[in-house]
C-alpha cells in the first residue's frame, strides 16, 4: 500500500494519502486472549524483532527480491511445511493437515525506492531503498504465524493441539504490491485452486490508529484506483494574435476547477474522490498553449460508480474542450480493485478477535489484496502503530510490540472455524 507514487501498468498510481480512519470513541485497543496464545509473548516478541529488523536491513523492489526470498525461504524451509515457488519471486508455505479446506495468510515483500532517515541501528543496507510501508512487519507476523502452526503440529503449544486447527495452513509471500500487483500473478497461478483454499486473510500496519487497534470494516474498505490522465490539444499562437490560437492550458483549467465540482456531487451518492496533481501545459509564457497534460486519480468502491464517473468525466473534457477550441484524449488505467470485505467472514472474524474496531466509511486508498478477494473470500485488517509517521515516509518505524498484536489475530484467525 503506497503513499505517493507509483507505477502501475505503465501509469502512476497513488494511495495512501488521505485522512486517518475514523473509530467509534468507545473502541480500546484490547488484545485477543485465548488457551495457549498469550503464553510466551516475550519470546514470541523477541523473535518478530528479530526477523522484523533482518528484513528490514535488505529491502528489493517489486519482482527483484533475492535476498527477502531467501531469507523467507531459510525461515519456511526449518519448519514441516511443503515450501514451494507458486510464480515468480514468490514464495508459499503449506501445511498439510489433511483438511478439505485451506485458509491463507498474506505478506507483501517489496520495499519502496527511498533513501531510509530514521537512523535506526538496523536501518537499510542497500542505497536508495527502504521498507517504508511496513512489509518488513507483515512478513515477520506471517513467519511468526507459520512458527506457531508448526510448533502446534509438533505438540509444543500447551492448550492447542494440531485437531484444533480446522483447515490446511497456506502462507502467502507475494512481490510487487507497491508496482504491478504481485497478488494477481499469485492468484493467476491457480495454487489457491490446487489447495482448496476457501479464505485469506492479510494485515498492513497503519500509523493513524492507535497503537495496538485492529480495525477493518465488512464490504467496501479500500477503494478502486484508476489513474487518470486528460491530455488537451491546441494550436499554439503569440499572445498578441491569441486569437489565431486555441488554449490547451485555458482548457486543461476549466477541466481541474469543474473535475473538483464534480466530485462533490458524485461524493454525495456514494464514496468516491477524482482530484487531479500534476499538469503540464505550454512552452513559453507569451504563447497560447498548444497542449496540456493534466494527471489524477479517481478513486470509486464499485463497478456502477466506476462507469458514472467516466462517463461524466469525459462529458466534463468535451466541454472544456470545446470551450476552448481544443480537442482531447482521456484514459483511464484499470489500476487495482477495490478491497471488498466479505460479509459473512468478517461476521466470524469480528466474533474471533476482542476489541476489533469497525470503520465507520471506507478509505480512499488502494492495495492489491483486492484481486485475492476476488479468488476467494478474504478479510484484509488494519493495524494500528499509533505513531502517525506517514506510509512512505523516509522515516517510518513502529514500536515492534505491535506486531504481537497481529501474530496473536493471525493465531485467533487460524483457529477459528
Amino acid at each position: 500500500m503506497m503513499v505517493g507514487e507509483k507505477e502501475l501498468h505503465g501509469h502512476t498510481h497513488a494511495v495512501g494519502d488521505d485522512a486517518p480512519a475514523v473509530l467509534p470513541g468507545d473502541v480500546a485497543a484490547a488484545r485477543p486472549v485465548a488457551p495457549g496464545l498469550r503464553r510466551g509473548a516475550a519470546g514470541d516478541l523477541e523473535e518478530l524483532v528479530r526477523i522484523r529488523r533482518d528484513l528490514h536491513r535488505i529491502p528489493e523492489l517489486d519482482d527483484e527480491l533475492p535476498q527477502t526470498t531467501a531469507y523467507v525461504r531459510g525461515v519456511l524451509e526449518g519448519f514441516g511445511c511443503e515450501v514451494f515457488e507458486p510464480c515468480r519471486s514468490t514464495v508459499c508455505a503449506y501445511f498439510d493437515l489433511g483438511r478439505s479446506e485451506t485458509v491463507a495468510i498474506r505478506s507483501d515483500m517489496d520495499a519502496l525506492p527511498i533513501q531510509e532517515a530514521t537512523g535506526l541501528p538496523f536501518a537499510s543496507c542497500h542505497e536508495g531503498r527502504m521498507h517504508a510501508c511496513g512489509h518488513d512487519g507483515h512478513m515477520a507476523m506471517a513467519l511468526g504465524a507459520a512458527r506457531w502452526v508448526d510448533r502446534v503440529l509438533a505438540g509444543k503449544v500447551q492448550g492447542v493441539s494440531a485437531d484444533m486447527l480446522p483447515r490446511n495452513v497456506l502462507v502467502v509471500f507475494q512481490p510487487a504490491e507497491e508496482t504491478t500487483g504481485g497478488a494477481k500473478r499469485v492468484c493467476d497461478s491457480g495454487v489457491f485452486q490446487r489447495l482448496g483454499a476457501t479464505r485469506i486473510f492479510g494485515f498492513h500496519l497503519w500509523p493513524d490508529l492507535p497503537e495496538g487497534v485492529l480495525a477493518s470494516r465488512p464490504g467496501p474498505l479500500l477503494a478502486r484506483s484508476s489513474e487518470t490522465t486528460a491530455v488537451f490539444h491546441g494550436r499554439s499562437a503569440h499572445i498578441a494574435r491569441w486569437r489565431e490560437g486555441h488554449d490547451a492550458v485555458g482548457a486543461a483549467a476549466r477541466f481541474v476547477v469543474g473535475a473538483k465540482w464534480l466530485s462533490r456531487r458524485l461524493e454525495q451518492d456514494e464514496p468516491c474522490t477524482l482530484r487531479f496533481g500534476h499538469v503540464v501545459g505550454g512552452t513559453v509564457r507569451n504563447a497560447v498553449a498548444g497542449e496540456a497534460t493534466v494527471e489524477g486519480s479517481l478513486r470509486v468502491f464499485s463497478d456502477a460508480m466506476f462507469d458514472r464517473a467516466r462517463k461524466e468525466v469525459g462529458a466534463l473534457a468535451q466541454t472544456a474542450a470545446d470551450e476552448e477550441g481544443c480537442t482531447f484524449d482521456l484514459t483511464f488505467s484499470e489500476g487495482y480493485p477495490p478491497v471488498i470485505n466479505d460479509a459473512g467472514l468478517f461476521a466470524r472474524v469480528r466474533s474471533a478477535l476482542p476489541g476489533l474496531a469497525e470503520l465507520p466509511e471506507p478509505l480512499l486508498i488502494a492495495e492489491d489484496f483486492a484481486f485475492y478477494q476476488q479468488a476467494i473470500p478474504g478479510v484484509f485488517l488494519l493495524l494500528g502503530t499509533g505513531t502517525g509517521i506517514p506510509l512512505h515516509a523516509d522515516t517510518f518505524t513502529f514500536d515492534e510490540r505491535v506486531l504481537v498484536r497481529g501474530l496473536e489475530a493471525y493465531r485467533l484467525l487460524l483457529l477459528m472455524a
